[in-house]
């Protein structure tokens, strides 16, 4: 059995393994997911952290998604989403996902 994601999932590349168990029962199991160094994702533009703002809202805004906030916290080097939006006026790097390059800078 394999485990799918939709495509928009944080563990959609994710790739699978398997171990089986002393009975002879497969068990499938998603591997670690490394995070993207921060500095490898193409920035689209700065967002400035206001009073009242959830991270999914910011994620909406700016991604079409609210469940795309996971990819504002890669960006940023974010254990813990809620401390996103903690900090008023903290700059959050909104970026394209992983693996899309963004345009050189002349």
């Amino acid at each position: 059995m394999n485990v799918i994601f939709p495509p928009t999932s944080r563990y959609a590349l994710t790739p699978t393994a398997t171990f089986v168990r002393a009975d002879g029962t497969p068990l499938v199991y998603l591997r670690r997911r490394f995070v993207p160094p921060p500095e490898d994702l193409a920035l689209l533009q700065w967002h400035r952290v206001v009073q009242g703002e959830r991270l999914d809202n910011i994620a909406a805004k700016y991604l079409g998604d609210p469940e795309q906030f996971w990819r504002l916290c890669d960006a940023n080097r974010a254990l813990r989403p809620a401390e996103m939006t903690g900090t008023i006026g903290r700059e959050l790097r909104i970026t394209l996902p992983e693996g899309i390059p963004g345009v050189p800078h002349a």
